[in-house]
Formats: structure tokens, sequence, C-alpha cells
């Protein structure tokens, strides 16, 4: 009886610690302010400001594409000297430039960030 009445006790403490395991985490959040209570509440940064992804007035539509600039400046930042876009496709942006091993050619694909497709 006295085995029983131990196990039965120890099941009783398991389950209510469990349960107040559980009901800690699920309570509302708890926001303390230090400082000037004033302010609004902190700024999300997992979501843009609004208007983000509108360009400035004046500029038209955005360039969806890899812009030449940067991908010649890609292509500097691979060890090319005297980096120049020579062709400009749908799908990529080919710069030729110069390397140690001679002249060299590189494609980078034609989506916003140029990133790099191939050496040759």
């Amino acid at each position: 009886m006295m085995q029983f009445l131990a196990k039965a006790g120890l099941a009783v403490m398991l389950t209510a610690g469990t349960l107040a395991g559980t009901v800690a985490p699920a309570a509302a959040q708890l926001n303390i302010i230090i400082g000037e209570p004033d302010r609004g509440p902190p700024q999300d940064y997992r979501r843009p400001p609004p208007g983000y992804d509108r360009p400035p007035s004046g500029y038209g539509r955005p360039s969806r594409g890899c812009n030449p600039q940067l991908a010649e400046n890609l292509a500097r930042d691979y060890g090319f000297r005297r980096a120049r876009v020579v062709d400009v496709t749908p799908r990529r942006v080919i710069v030729q430039g110069w390397t140690r091993r001679g002249p060299d050619e590189m494609s980078f694909g034609n989506v916003r960030g140029c990133p790099a497709l191939r050496r040759r």
C-alpha cells in the first residue's frame, strides 16, 4: 500500500510539473519599458518599411536585371583587370578582362544581384 501511495504521489507531482511548464510559455508577452514611456512600440525589423519596393520619384521603372556596372565591379573583385561588359542577353551578362593568366571571360546571371555563372 505504501508503494502504491508513493507511486501515485510521484505521478501527481510529475503531472503538476508538466502542466506548470506548459502554462508559462503560453502566457501573453509582457513588455517592460525602462526610460521614455511615451515612445511607440519597437520597430518590427522583419517587415520592410512602407514604400520600400517603389523607386524614388523621377527614376522610372526599377531595373530588374543585372546592372552592367555591378557586373564589372564583381569581375574586378574576382581578380579581373580592365573588366568591361561585352554582351548582355536576357539570361546573362558577359564580362571580359585580364587576369594573371591572360585574357579571360566571366558570365553573370541577368537577375538582381548578378550571381556568377561561370568563368572560362
